[in-house]
């Protein structure tokens, strides 16, 4: 039972992608060019202070259920927050990481501004889909506090399951990270999703004209899907999150309704070209029926870090990023990975 539904995250991931392939992963400094953002996030933003000398570089962290956690290699220009600890879950439940990439084909940085974790109880038989904002400023063991999005491109998957580790208490399992061509692709070869939006959207595109949508029951093709799930110039990152989620429930009924669990070699095949991740065939296969178990929509759960979770700030480098309020982000993953305490801890 321990990795139940897997193979519905390779499908569902594929929604989520911004641009190239992710290719080799890379340790170098260079993030490549940042994705401008259109918006400031709600609330007062602070100055930066003047940050002081840190005499801790390169020591470890103590250990709060993780292990240790490496220390810091570079000066940061707030203070290293405490780390969450780990945050109790059911026995059995699988966590992965859906990452989208914004690389371009002749650049080797890249960052992920599409940051999903689906959790799977498997003993509830329940889906659960949490969205964080791209500018989450958080640290990252073994370097500094930075963005969230720039962890995987510096130190692959092992930084920034740590970075979720220290920061959100759960330390995801697997990950997939997205080619987001595969997607268009795949969405036209299932003669398009239905998803269910739930505000009306309009925004310029690349190329002639525009693209709106109305609330209600949409019926996308893959260009349609791809730019909902990427447009962001009249909305903001927390907007798109939901929308990300919409699409997720959207192309996972469409496959189920299309027998995509008995064709699981045939697509596994097909996908594995259009992504990269540390799932393998061998893993999934035998679990494969327990996927049907989210037909049911109310299997679904949804959950976000939104505006009023975190502190709106601006760094040293005048850049807009978002400093997470731990107390109101601590009960929403507690929410989200159906813990124990969540009902102590009350709702987010």
């Amino acid at each position: 039972m321990k990795r139940s539904l897997l193979f519905l995250t390779l499908i569902v991931a594929l929604l989520l992608g911004a641009c190239q392939p992710a290719g080799p992963q890379s340790t170098a400094s260079a993030l490549g060019t940042p994705t401008p953002t259109p918006f400031l996030p709600a609330g007062p933003v602070t100055d930066p202070p003047t940050p002081e000398p840190q005499v801790t570089l390169d020591l470890p962290m103590a250990d709060l259920g993780f292990g240790e956690f490496p220390g810091p290699t570079q000066q940061s220009d707030i203070d290293i927050p405490p780390q969450m600890g780990k945050l109790p879950q059911p026995e059995g439940q699988i966590n992965i990481l859906i990452m989208g990439s914004d690389q371009r084909p002749t650049d080797g940085g890249f960052r992920t501004d599409v940051i999903e974790l689906l959790t799977i109880n498997t003993a509830d038989k329940t889906v659960s889909i949490t969205s964080f904002p791209r500018d989450l400023y958080v640290y990252h063991p073994g370097w500094y506090i930075t963005r969230i999005n720039a962890g995987m491109q510096r130190g692959g998957f092992e930084m920034i399951a740590n970075t979720f580790a220290y920061n959100f208490g759960v330390k995801p399992d697997y990950f997939v990270l997205v080619n987001f061509n595969g997607f268009m692709r795949m969405v036209d070869a299932l003669g398009g999703v239905d998803v269910q939006v739930a505000r009306p959207l309009w925004d310029e595109r690349e190329g002639p004209g525009d693209f709106s949508v109305p609330s209600g029951l949409v019926h996308m093709d893959g260009e349609t899907a791809l730019w909902y799930a990427r447009s962001r110039g009249t909305s903001s990152d927390y907007d798109r999150g939901r929308r990300h989620q919409e699409l997720i429930a959207a192309i996972v009924y469409r496959l189920l309704s299309l027998d995509a669990i008995a064709r699981a070699p045939e697509l596994y095949s097909q996908y594995q070209q259009m992504l990269t991740t540390n799932m393998g065939l061998v893993d999934i296969l035998p679990l494969l029926p327990l996927a049907n178990t989210i037909r049911d929509s109310q299997a679904i759960n949804r959950y976000f870090i939104g505006p009023d979770d975190v502190i709106s700030y601006r760094n040293i480098n005048g850049s807009a990023v978002l400093i997470p309020n731990q107390e109101r982000v601590r009960r929403i993953m507690l929410q989200a990975l159906s813990s124990p305490e969540s009902s102590a801890a009350g709702g987010p």
